[in-house]
């Protein structure tokens, strides 16, 4: 049964119509090679954050997501950024592939939270493997699983996220707000007479500020 390894060599901005990246994977076979037909590939990436340091801005833009910094060493844990799956094509000994990921700059997220803090640096990944391998053996075609402990670590540098997010929404940014709040927020801008909605949020947050 086919042994696969995986490895991250590098992540660029793919293009397409919403933001992804392209994770250069290489994929390698451990033990005797085997005529590998494909592979249904998945894959889960979480963030891991304990593993890199953080400036005293960046500590104040991650207050939402884990508290005060004194806090950090019970608050800091690792979250999920996304799932994602590519089919890998026939291969025998070692392929390269790109794995799309999805992104978002939906700011309910906690992962879009912590991309949008960090100023410089990289952000600690960890990716779990799973999906099923078809391979020739013995004349037939057999099917196997890939190993649940497969995973591989990567260290994306946060320009690449940020380059990739100004190339779709330049010097812009969107909220997600339930119906009613934004129902709310629409006859205000009416009340006011505002032609755009930065007009509205800055006459709030102005008087917000005085009070």
């Amino acid at each position: 049964m086919p042994e696969l390894t995986f490895q991250v060599k590098d992540a660029q901005p793919l293009d397409a119509a919403s933001p992804h990246l392209a994770f250069r994977l290489r994929i390698s076979e451990n033990g005797p090679a085997s005529a590998i037909q494909s592979v249904m590939l998945q894959c889960q990436i979480r963030i891991e954050p304990s593993l890199r340091r953080y400036g005293p801005e960046e500590q104040a833009g991650l207050f939402d997501l884990f508290g005060e910094p004194q806090r950090w060493g019970e608050s800091m844990r690792g979250m999920l950024w996304t799932h994602c799956a590519v089919t890998v094509p026939g291969f025998s000994g070692e392929t390269a592939v790109d794995l799309p990921v999805p992104c978002t700059y939906d700011f309910n997220l906690a992962a879009t939270k912590y991309f949008h803090a960090l100023r410089d640096g990289e952000v600690p990944l960890t990716l779990l493997f799973s999906g099923t391998i078809f391979y020739h053996q013995d004349g037939g075609l057999r099917i196997a699983p890939i190993a649940w402990d497969k995973e591989a670590s990567f260290r994306l540098p946060i320009q690449t996220w940020k380059r990739m997010m100004d190339r779709y929404y330049g010097n812009m940014a969107w909220l997600c707000l339930r119906k009613d709040v934004f129902e709310r927020l629409y006859r205000y801008k009416s009340r006011l007479a505002a032609a755009t909605w930065e007009q509205v949020l800055d006459t709030l947050l102005a008087q917000a500020e005085e009070e």
